[in-house]
């Protein structure tokens, strides 16, 4: 229970360096509890966070991987994410791949993500913004349409809810 409480102390003491804005030295403290508890996924997510927060995107990737893999035979060892905690790495690991081009990547892991998490409106907007980028416009579109319809609070856009979601379905229709 000692290694338990101290492996947690270390992780709270490098996540408050990276929210003091200690990024760097957050992101060392991190890469170190990696190396020392590879089968953490907790630890493997909040590494990639400080990678990204530092625009570190390529080396943000493994650690993203790691954190969402499946641990097989070692499931009995692993730390898991919760489930907020997964669905944050989705998303950052979706994001990081459409920042760094891997647009088809992006799109599989973000649908797979809004599969898993259907009511997360910032996983189907990076959805959106990776169809986009593989050119399936209306795919992106119709994603954006769907999102903006179920969550907007503009009355404008609330009036014409209908047929914003009439739209999305045939964006080729005219009436």
């Amino acid at each position: 229970m000692e290694h338990h409480e101290e492996k947690k102390g270390l992780l709270a003491e490098a996540v408050a360096l990276r929210e003091g804005g200690r990024k760097e030295e957050a992101r060392e403290a991190l890469v170190a509890l990696a190396a020392r508890y590879p089968d953490d996924a907790e630890i493997a997510y909040q590494t990639a966070w400080a990678h990204d927060v530092l625009g570190l995107e390529a080396e943000a990737v493994p650690y993203y991987e790691r954190a969402l893999a499946e641990t097989g035979t070692e499931a009995a060892t692993a730390i898991a994410l919760t489930p907020e905690d997964r669905r944050g790495a989705l998303l950052g690991l979706g994001s990081t791949y459409r920042v760094l081009g891997r647009y088809e990547d992006a799109v599989t892991l973000l649908t797979g993500a809004v599969g898993e998490f259907p009511e997360d409106g910032a996983l189907r907007t990076f959805l959106g913004m990776a169809l986009y980028n593989t050119g399936r416009h209306h795919e992106s579109v119709r994603t954006l349409l769907r999102l903006l319809a179920a969550t907007s609070e503009d009355p404008s856009v609330r009036a014409y809810k209908r047929a914003i979601e009439h739209y999305a379905e045939d964006l080729d229709a005219t009436e």
